[in-house]
């Protein structure tokens, strides 16, 4: 579930619009700028990576590949037994999908398949970055579905680190519910899912101890036939710069917005 490019470029932005606004009494200050930067960075790349480690279990090859939609070499290291399975998603020294550069390793590992109530899916990363930022720690990814006809997730985040282009460490955690609303009936094709993070929060934590805290506010839409969110709300807290971001009325596109607690409205897009 991601908003991925949107959410790379958000930051920058942001950032930009309030430097050089700065002399402007009416213009809301940033009371910790990398730490909302990184947060937003953060989210998107989790997403991003869970996006691939689903893609690569559903298409459980024990061959070894290249695929378009990684531009990385899938291997499988455990062939003989059938789980668990773990996937190396190598990219290599970098490799560039829609203006997104990854580099080194996610390593996937399935308990069973990912449809299955009580399945595990781990994403450890390796040496990797996307676009030069540094991305340490692992992505817990577990079947937690009651009932068949509602299949749910649950997406943990554990011992999260961020290194941003200035090389400051930005530490995370964080847990997220994800049903799946569509696409039930087909469980291997992936182009008719749609998926629904209900409930959750991501803390991430700079140097000094700010904390920035991402909440589901309204549920967010995820259609995987589509690049974007395209419905629901995030609430951002960190000091003075409290908001909520918007992702539109379900509408597969690039526009979004991000409204202070003061009413001052960024209309954005990629």
């Amino acid at each position: 579930m991601n908003k991925t490019k949107i959410s790379f470029l958000l930051a920058t932005v942001v950032m930009s619009f309030f430097f050089s606004c700065s002399s402007d009494e009416s213009t809301p200050t940033v009371a910790e700028p990398s730490a909302i930067m990184a947060a937003m960075t953060i989210d998107a790349a989790n997403n991003f990576d869970l996006q691939t480690g689903i893609e690569v279990s559903t298409n459980n090859s024990t061959t070894k590949k290249s695929t378009a939609e990684t531009c990385a070499t899938i291997s499988v290291e455990n062939t003989t037994t059938a789980y668990p399975k773990t996937f190396i998603v190598d990219f290599g020294t970098g490799c560039t999908v829609n203006q997104i550069t990854r580099k080194g390793k996610l390593k996937i590992t399935i308990t069973a398949p990912v449809i299955d109530t009580g399945a595990k899916m781990t994403i450890e990363r390796v040496d990797y970055s996307i676009n030069n930022l540094k991305l340490e720690g692992s992505i817990e990814y577990t079947n937690t579905t009651t009932d068949a006809k509602v299949p749910q997730w649950t997406r943990k985040v554990t011992n999260g680190k961020f290194t941003n282009g200035n090389g400051n460490l930005f530490l995370n955690s964080g847990s997220y519910t994800v049903k799946q609303t569509a696409g039930v009936d087909t469980p291997y094709l992936l182009t008719d899912n749609v998926y629904e993070m209900t409930e959750g929060k991501h803390v991430v934590t700079d140097h000094n101890g700010n904390n920035v805290t991402l909440t589901v506010k309204i549920p967010l839409i995820k259609k995987y036939s589509c690049a974007f969110i395209s419905q629901g709300q995030l609430q951002i807290e960190s000091g003075l710069f409290n908001g909520t971001v918007n992702y539109g009325n379900n509408d597969c596109d690039s526009d979004y917005t991000f409204t202070l607690n003061n009413g001052f409205v960024f209309n954005l897009k990629m």
